[in-house]
């Protein structure tokens, strides 16, 4: 069994969750001249489940490549990427606040889905072994006017946000109905990430 884990995300939510659950983590940022935006490019057709699993598994040899490079104690290293979809529709972070209007009025009195890639890598031998899961959840927005879009992203909070929306903020209050993960939505899901680590050898509760 292991003690720590490192964690691949900027995402202050990641790792309060980790925390949350008792979990011994140390980040594992990218470099200044990793390009880790580039790894999220959607490919033509491409479904938002593959798309979403395909990300994590970039991001996590990404990862597994950096801990080698800097030479660190061996350990599991966890990565996660989320995903809204409105269909086949993959909304990812906007760009600016028109594109976190224009998302937030297709989803406003919609339901869509929110899907959660968790991967986990670690050094064994002269290899690698990798476990990875999948969370789907579904959320409806109430029906959302033009006044109280433009205020939500005025607030900043949908920047860097999948889909415009943080489920743990202010996007709260217009969330009428959830059936999955909350803490998948927020961007970890809690029983995907304890089987991924249990079966890497993370001590969990």
């Amino acid at each position: 069994m292991t003690d720590f884990i490192y964690l691949a995300s900027q995402s202050p939510r990641r790792l309060q969750l980790l925390e949350q659950w008792g979990v011994r983590c140390q980040l594992l940022l990218p470099d200044v001249d990793e390009d880790v935006e580039a790894l999220e490019a959607v490919l033509p057709g491409e479904a938002p489940a593959s798309y979403v699993q395909r990300v994590t598994g970039l991001k996590l040899q990404a990862s597994l490549a950096r801990l080698k490079r800097r030479g660190l104690p061996p350990a599991p290293v966890l990565c996660a990427d989320t995903t809204v979809a409105l269909g086949r529709r993959i909304l990812g972070k906007p760009g600016d606040a028109g594109e976190a209007c224009r998302m937030l009025a297709d989803l406003a009195g919609r339901r869509h889905r929110v899907l959660t890639a968790v991967a986990v890598g670690k050094p064994a031998g002269r290899g690698l072994r990798q476990w990875a899961a999948l969370s789907t959840s579904w959320v409806r927005f109430a029906p959302l006017s033009a006044t109280q879009i433009r205020r939500y992203v005025d607030s900043g909070e949908p920047m860097g946000k999948a889909g415009a929306y943080a489920i743990q903020g202010h996007a709260a209050l217009w969330t009428s109905h959830i059936s999955g993960s909350y803490s998948g939505i927020m961007g970890l899901p809690a029983h995907e990430t304890a089987q991924v680590l249990g079966e890497a050898g993370v001590r969990l509760l």
